[in-house]
């Protein structure tokens, strides 16, 4: 599966709004992955300041991305494909990659 970077406008004054646009989203996932084509929510981050939800999702295609928020009634500013998590590779040992490579 392809991973994909959505971004969603969520006001900093609503928090609420922001916890369930996240429900609305798991529960279209989990339809579309009932239909056969497998959504996985990853990861969201929510920044107040900006206003800006990011959401990481790993599914076969940008249509599937597109459905889930559609389904979720959700407008999303942008999906970005191929968003690379660099997580393990800041926490690796220097000189080493996630993979252990030297």
């Amino acid at each position: 599966m392809a991973e994909f970077l959505i971004e969603l406008y969520a006001s900093k004054t609503n928090c609420a709004a922001t916890a369930d646009g996240w429900e609305r989203l798991g529960r279209s996932a989990t339809e579309l992955t009932a239909e056969g084509r497998p959504v996985r929510l990853v990861r969201s981050i929510f920044v107040p300041e900006d206003e800006t939800c990011f959401v990481l999702v790993e599914t076969a295609t940008a249509a599937n991305v597109h459905e889930t928020v559609r389904r979720a009634g959700l407008v999303c500013q942008r999906v970005v494909e191929a968003a690379i998590d660099l997580t393990e590779s800041l926490t690796a040992p220097p000189g080493q990659s996630r993979e252990g490579d030297s």
